[in-house]
């Protein structure tokens, strides 16, 4: 939004709470509600009870009865690289504006800490503003965008890059509650799959920002030649 507000004009329609993990979720089961609120001096600011896709499907409809020139989603705490995009709120939320025709791109950066240090986010990602803004792109580009946590001498600079095949090798703690019942908690490591050094797993390990050109037409194309 710090950035951004330098190109624009900027509204902001945000989740009330955290939402990580929930990919392209929408609210269909309760009431939606909008509240303005007054968090950044001028800039038009709304809260949501519902998720990233709410925020923008209702940003669009009932806020800004138009499309904006661009959406930008983020940023969030921790990685959105490789699988992690389908799991992601934050590119959900650009998704989500991709398919009702509008530009957009997710701002991830990888610390989690809540006073993070975002000098090198907020230097990365005018630089990618500034270089949308002035190229004539499709209604329906999408970007996902990594940031890796190091200090400002170590950054190398921003690769374009295609997702890295990796995955989360998941296990869950069994417990049991006060009640006597078992529980679980969700854990497990993230394995990378792929030794290719143009993916964005390995731009992030090197000390670059990667930047992923996705879409949510999800047609396996070479499968579909051969039958």
């Amino acid at each position: 939004m710090e950035v951004a507000k330098q190109f624009g004009d900027v509204v902001v329609v945000a989740p009330d709470r955290p939402q990580s993990g929930m990919g392209h979720a929408i609210t269909i089961g309760k009431p939606l509600r909008l509240n303005a609120v007054h968090l950044f001096g001028d800039i038009e600011v709304y809260q949501c009870n519902g998720t990233p896709v709410d925020c923008v499907k209702l940003g669009v409809d009932k806020i800004l009865h138009k499309k904006p020139d661009f959406c930008f989603s983020g940023v969030n705490h921790g990685s959105n690289s490789s699988i992690n995009v389908i799991y992601s709120g934050t590119m959900s939320a650009a998704m989500e504006a991709s398919i009702e025709g509008i530009p957009a791109a997710g701002f991830s950066y990888l610390d989690y800490a809540f006073e993070a240090d975002f000098s090198l986010s907020k230097q990365v990602i005018h630089t990618i503003i500034d270089a949308l803004i002035h190229k004539k792109l499709p209604n329906k580009a999408l970007y996902n965008i990594n940031i890796p946590n190091v200090p400002l001498d170590k950054f190398k600079g921003i690769k374009i890059c295609r997702q890295a095949n990796a995955k989360w090798k998941e296990n869950f703690i069994e417990r049991i509650d006060p009640h006597g019942k078992k529980y679980y908690w969700l854990t497990g490591e993230f394995v990378n799959l792929d030794k290719g050094k143009d993916t964005d797993v390995w731009a992030l390990q090197h000390h670059y920002a990667s930047v992923v050109p996705v879409q949510y037409d999800l047609t396996d194309y070479k499968t579909l030649k051969k039958h």
